[in-house]
């Protein structure tokens, strides 16, 4: 592997090159992952560890230690895509019943995974805060993609995907709020000063956020055209990105309200159909980038945490989504069955973990990155087959009501 490490060396052809392995390699595996039917997802960060450094080593790590801003990036662009489910139509119907079970499932998951890690692990609080806020997040890709395929119906479906498209800006929240206590705590003695300055910079940086949607409302017009929509688009996202990087905070929360205001302001979704056009190429980087992080060696330390990580958001995912599904009232076949349907676990949750790592000290952060990552491969691999039981069982048991229902009327 001499030959890659000399390429690397080598200047723009070295980093060119080095793009060109990633990319292939990450498209070669997919079709592995294809065969057994297995999300992208999986095989972006199954090939990852394969060439990364910790495995054959075809990518160096200094290489890798270069990518930090395909995270921001990526994260940027998946932020401004969970603010299109803030629409103020659709929440007013929805009402408060879907905002309970959302944000039930994901805390009661969140605390499950804290306390976990407290109190059978005596990790340091500032793991086990970020740890707990990375488990609210789930992916709802995987999810969405399983109700496509077996195009599945009804009032159980319309739930799940509301509360999944809500999820991640929970998760978002709660991560944003943990990083800036852990932040504060790794300075030691916390004066006033050290409190107050990060929410200022965290409100200027929505505000900031909610002026890029309005200057972008009033720029994209109806002539504009689709490559001058994108750049526009992308100047905003970056900018945000790099202004909360200067100061020192995450970008998470200012890209997720730059798009719910836009989309509340044009209800245009033909800008987030072109990020999403745009973004697979980075999606692709970012994930195999993870992968190419995780340290196998560290699976030893990591692995035990890893293992109760991944049963414990379970059992918070389904219990929260039991317990806020009768306490509104919700049918049988809802709260039995709905917590099935938010075990995925993917993009939001890596890049996050990822950014935990810049935040934790190196050998935490890292442990932090390969708990997620190594989970993540387990949560996409079973995920969907739970998803696919739980609305064909929904699905059996809302027509069994209907025809009772018509029965007695």
């Amino acid at each position: 592997m001499a030959f890659f490490q000399k390429v690397e060396e080598n200047g723009t052809a070295g980093v060119l090159l080095a793009l060109c392995v990633i990319m292939i390699a990450g498209f070669l595996f997919t079709r592995v992952t294809n065969l057994f039917r297995l999300p992208k997802v999986t095989g972006y960060i199954i090939v990852g560890i394969l060439i990364g450094p910790n495995m054959i080593g075809l990518i160096s790590s200094q290489f890798v230690g270069h990518m930090d801003f395909v995270s921001d990036i990526a994260l940027a662009c998946i932020a401004f895509g969970v603010g299109k489910y803030f629409k103020l139509e659709q929440l007013r119907k929805t009402g408060k019943e879907i905002l309970i079970i959302t944000v039930m499932e994901s805390l009661v998951a969140g605390v499950f995974v804290t306390i976990a890690s407290l109190c059978l692990f005596r990790v340091p609080l500032d793991f086990a805060l970020l740890l707990g806020a990375v488990a609210t997040a789930t992916a709802p890709a995987s999810t969405i993609m399983t109700i496509k395929q077996y195009h599945a119906k009804g009032k159980f479906v319309r739930i799940l995907l509301q509360v999944v498209a809500l999820d991640d800006a929970v998760c978002l929240i709660a991560f944003s709020l943990a990083s800036a206590v852990v932040k504060a705590d790794f300075k030691g003695s916390i004066s006033f000063q050290e409190v107050v300055r990060p929410l200022a910079y965290n409100v200027v940086a929505i505000g900031a956020g909610i002026l890029c949607a309005v200057a972008l409302s009033k720029v994209i017009t109806p002539a504009r055209s689709k490559d001058s929509r994108l750049i526009l688009l992308l100047a905003g996202l970056l900018g945000i990105s790099g202004m909360c990087a200067l100061a020192g905070i995450s970008s998470l929360l200012s890209c997720m309200v730059f798009g719910a205001v836009y989309v509340n302001l044009t209800k245009d979704k033909k800008i987030f159909r072109q990020l999403d056009n745009f973004t697979p190429p980075v999606m692709a980087l970012f994930f195999i980038e993870s992968g190419m992080k995780l340290s196998v060696s560290s699976l030893k330390t990591a692995g035990i945490i890893g293992i109760v990580y991944f049963i414990v958001r379970i059992a918070g995912k389904y219990s929260g989504a039991w317990i806020a599904c009768r306490m509104t009232h919700m049918e049988p076949y809802v709260y039995k069955y709905l917590g099935l349907g938010l075990i995925p676990q993917a993009g939001v949750a890596i890049g996050l973990a990822a950014l935990g790592q810049r935040i934790l000290p190196p050998d935490i952060g890292m442990k932090l990155l390969t708990i997620i990552l190594a989970s993540s491969v387990l949560y996409e691999m079973i995920g969907p087959g739970c998803a696919k039981y739980a609305m064909l069982q929904s699905m059996k048991a809302e027509k069994m009501e209907k025809e009772i229902g018509g029965r007695h009327a």
